[in-house]
């Protein structure tokens, strides 16, 4: 009996680990392809304006970048469980105008916007700066490739909770239990937010926070519930 169990786990854990490899191999898919196309192009310099050959280049760097900060996040992820991480108070509008103004670059290359809306002064909330930051960025990152305009970062109070959330526009995923879909690490989208989510949701375990989405006809809602904190925001 004992042995049987053993057995499940030990193929579980390793479905779970072959899940991850598997979705982080797709997670980098896109921008090294997006790099070595951009890169094909560059050779064709006869027939490139400089103005061309400049947005080329930029796109280049640009998505090197995010390659970079996804390879980063899977790094904190599997440390998720061998340290603790201290929280403290954050002023969590201003935490998503640094997001947005991190990502503006890349947003700004691909000819859409990223910004923030909701309350002039939110309440601070109680969470690990850079866990925090790093599922931002990954809501941020996700909706690059569906948000076909604008993508807003809206913040709204939910009891002793603040959600702060992103919309996209892209495909719905399936299923109805968010939760459970990640938990059981099922999730898939043509581009990305299957391993995204699965890392948001071990970020957020490690705050006290939750995420979860919002399916719309036309897109999702991506979001994570936060402590409120008792302190006053003085900005």
């Amino acid at each position: 009996m004992n042995e049987r169990l053993q057995g499940s786990n030990s193929n579980r854990s390793f479905l779970g680990d072959y899940f991850d490899v598997f979705a982080a191999a797709h997670e980098l898919k896109s921008p090294v392809a997006l790099i070595r196309q951009l890169a094909l192009n560059l050779k064709d310099l006869d027939n490139l304006t400089e103005s061309t050959r400049q947005d080329y280049i930029s796109r280049i760097i640009l998505t090197s970048e995010r390659s970079l900060r996804l390879t980063s996040i899977l790094t904190q992820s599997e440390k998720i469980n061998e340290e603790l991480f201290n929280t403290e108070p954050i002023n969590i509008k201003q935490l998503c105008e640094d997001v947005a103004h991190e990502l503006t670059p890349l947003y700004k290359a691909y000819g859409r916007k990223i910004m923030v809306k909701g309350r002039r002064s939110a309440p601070l909330v109680v969470a690990n700066r850079d866990l925090l930051r790093r599922i931002l960025l990954g809501f941020g990152d996700n909706a690059l490739h569906y948000s076909n305009k604008e993508a807003v970062f809206n913040l709204a109070h939910n009891a002793n909770k603040i959600r702060v959330g992103l919309r996209d526009f892209g495909p719905s995923l399936s299923g109805i239990n968010i939760n459970n879909q990640i938990k059981q690490q099922r999730i898939y989208r043509p581009e990305s937010s299957g391993l995204g989510l699965v890392i948001a949701k071990r970020f957020a375990d490690a705050i006290n926070g939750n995420i979860g989405t919002i399916r719309h006809r036309n897109g999702m809602t991506y979001y994570v519930d936060v402590i409120k904190s008792e302190q006053l925001c003085l900005l």
